[in-house]
């Protein structure tokens, strides 16, 4: 078991690791729209900030040794079922694999966040 940390990525906010390889698999801590350098979050809107999110995911998964591409199973969670369809267009730029994936509404996401991801993917 490995811990995964990239300075491309926010730090965690607690006590959890950016991600985890277990044998061949890649499990990430959800994502939300901070940005690396400065903590502060990106976006005003679903769209802006799930943009970061992903940015934020591609950059863990590849410190891990994978991609985008080699996910296999994302949770997604919106503070607002009303944002799917954006969230879902902004969505199908990144995971171009179509991976596996739940997407809930939660009535809260840490940091005022309006969305968070976190994924499952093959370790290349």
């Amino acid at each position: 078991m490995n811990k995964v940390h990239t300075d491309k990525a926010p730090a965690a906010i607690g006590p959890y690791s950016q991600a985890m390889v277990v044998g061949k698999l890649v499990y990430t801590s959800g994502q939300i729209p901070l940005d690396p350098v400065s903590g502060e979050m990106v976006g005003e809107n679903v769209t802006e900030q799930a943009h970061q999110v992903c940015k934020n995911m591609k950059a863990v998964l590849e410190e891990a040794g994978s991609s985008l591409e080699h996910v296999v199973k994302t949770t997604c969670f919106l503070a607002d079922m009303a944002d799917f369809a954006a969230f879902n267009a902004v969505y199908a730029e990144y995971f171009t694999g179509h991976p596996a994936r739940s997407c809930v509404a939660v009535k809260a996401l840490p940091k005022g966040a309006l969305v968070e991801v976190e994924a499952v993917a093959e370790k290349l």
